[in-house]
């Protein structure tokens, strides 16, 4: 290219750019050269300070951002495990390990010894349930199982039981071990304490019930706005009475319906009747006042979406 020449716009710019971004990294390296030699030759003390406060920058065309993987964390619940090893292990006999029953709780529990059942053995419980979990140390558990026999006698076992960290894999780390119940504590204090009067909320309570339980009417109608709630189906009473219903709230023993907004929780006692005799039962609820009416917006716990408020 001939001096004074011009140069054509757009051939020789980005060139000349580039090359001087080149000499100023290469005088930069250079620089950087010298001071390490400097510092090794101060010694190493120095160049363990220099490589501590110095850092180099890199610069990439793209950035990725890192990816979080979210992590739900599972609970254990070793009870139904530990009540269906013991279900097998009760019917389970050391002389009898071709039975169906005996292979499940040597798969369930390796290693672990079977009874020998005597002849005239009590047969096997009728029920077994769990009825109390705790845990002894990072995926150790020990389960309070109860079996029930044909006349009323309960016996309880302690079940050992390990998990993984997941909380997916279970097993019988010992055999069951005889122990004493679960102590009876005292029923504590209700804190329905509130007398609830014949009024519009003991008849929408009753109405609705009824509906739910025997069919009579639809449950919608007395629900709020966004709950739902299917009755009973197929209907298993034909007539429901309620025999007293019990308030939290002060305001839920107006005879009148409060202003709109206004809370109750209450628990109805009631007596259903059947082809098969009556029955006590109990709800909880909760209600709301809406327009002149109560609405309910619950009905005990988990059975239904409340309302939002």
């Amino acid at each position: 290219m001939s001096p004074g020449k011009p140069v054509p716009r757009g051939e020789a710019v980005a060139p000349m750019a580039a090359g001087a971004r080149l000499e100023a990294m290469r005088r930069r390296v250079r620089v950087s050269r010298l001071a390490v030699w400097t510092v090794i030759a101060a010694g190493p003390l120095a160049l363990g300070i220099s490589l501590t406060s110095t850092s180099t920058t890199v610069e990439t065309a793209s950035s990725t951002t890192p990816t979080t993987a979210r992590v739900t964390p599972v609970t254990a619940d070793p009870a139904g495990y530990a009540q269906l090893f013991l279900h097998a292990w009760l019917r389970s006999s050391i002389n009898d390990e071709a039975s169906a029953q005996t292979r499940h709780a040597q798969s369930m529990a390796p290693g672990v010894n079977l009874p020998e059942l005597a002849d005239g053995a009590q047969p096997a419980p009728q029920v077994v349930t769990a009825v109390r979990t705790a845990q002894r140390a990072q995926g150790v558990w020990s389960v309070t199982v109860a079996a029930q026999y044909a006349d009323a006698s309960v016996r309880y076992y302690a079940v050992p039981v390990a998990t993984d960290r997941t909380g997916a894999s279970f097993t019988v780390t010992g055999a069951p071990g005889v122990v004493a119940g679960p102590a009876r504590r005292e029923v504590p204090a209700s804190p329905y304490r509130v007398s609830v009067p014949e009024g519009d909320l003991s008849a929408a309570v009753g109405e609705f019930l009824a509906a739910y339980l025997t069919g009579a009417g639809e449950v919608d109608r007395y629900l709020a706005p966004g709950v739902k709630l299917l009755p009973v189906t197929p209907a298993p009473y034909r007539a429901v009475t309620v025999r007293q219903i019990s308030a939290v709230e002060e305001t839920a023993a107006t005879v009148t319906v409060p202003a709109d907004g206004t809370k109750a929780r209450v628990l109805a006692q009631v007596e259903a009747r059947g082809e098969d005799g009556r029955w006590p039962l109990a709800y909880e609820f909760t209600l709301a006042a809406r327009a002149g009416r109560w609405e309910i917006t619950a009905l005990g716990t988990g059975t239904s979406r409340s309302h939002p408020w």
